[in-house]
């Protein structure tokens, strides 16, 4: 079977290696490029892989949250041991999804970044006040993954302020939270992602190369620049964790 959209090496009886290296996108309609990730592409995988190890591999700085959730989701019930490696950032979504991971590894130059959900939503007072009702639910949910990760005598309360703060961790800062394991510094590609310029606190060191041209998409080309009705209204009200 042939995955489009998933770079998939060193596959063999026993294990395979994949590759996520994009946004995370809840469906065909929104591949904008071959490197964004839906979960039908995970499904197919691990339909066509069951039971083998598989070495994960991610530099996405996130994308839908509710696609994101089906990713993981469907990676914790994989019945073969899933490693994921951090190449270079698991950014909002990406990071939840290798918290389905029996072991990750983080590389001292790499980061993992955790914050709130957030959305963009049309309608009436009501409409909005649900809309941060589900917001609150959603958060609910993501800091349940981060939990089944935290080290012994870490406090909740303390995550939580993370995700509210938008904080951005190396991997040996991660390894002093969440059950990860560092390694070496190594020479990761440049991350593209579409959702860079709503972060508050890049860091440095991403923010120069995203200066550089290496971290960010060209933008999306539309070519025809008028949407209809429900088309507006699917963009507006698509939650996502960026």
């Amino acid at each position: 079977m042939k995955h489009q959209f998933l770079n998939i090496k060193n596959s063999t009886d026993e294990k395979v290696d994949f590759y996520i290296y994009g946004d995370i996108v809840p469906d065909t309609d929104w591949k904008w490029d071959d490197t964004e990730v839906m979960p039908n592409d995970i499904k197919n995988l691990l339909d066509e892989h069951k039971g083998k190890k598989i070495n994960l591999y991610v530099n996405s700085g996130g994308g839908s949250v509710f696609a994101g959730l089906a990713m993981y989701n469907m990676l914790k019930r994989h019945d073969g041991e899933i490693i994921a490696h951090v190449d270079g950032v698991a950014g909002s979504i990406a990071s939840v999804i290798v918290m389905a991971a029996d072991k990750i590894i983080v590389p001292k130059n790499a980061y993992l970044m955790i914050h709130k959900a957030w959305t963009w939503a049309v309608g009436n007072a009501n409409d909005l006040r649900k809309q941060a009702d589900d917001l609150d639910r959603i958060d609910e949910g993501i800091f349940n993954t981060y939990k089944e990760k935290l080290k012994e005598g870490i406090e909740e309360e303390t995550i939580k302020q993370m995700i509210e703060d938008e904080t951005w961790l190396t991997g040996e800062q991660a390894a002093e939270f969440f059950a990860i394991e560092t390694s070496d510094s190594l020479e990761a590609v440049a991350c593209a992602s579409d959702f860079y310029q709503n972060y508050k606190f890049i860091p440095s060191k991403l923010v120069k190369n995203k200066e550089q041209g290496q971290l960010s998409k060209e933008p999306k080309k539309v070519e025809n620049s008028t949407q209809n009705e429900s088309d507006i209204e699917s963009l507006l009200m698509e939650i996502d964790l960026i």
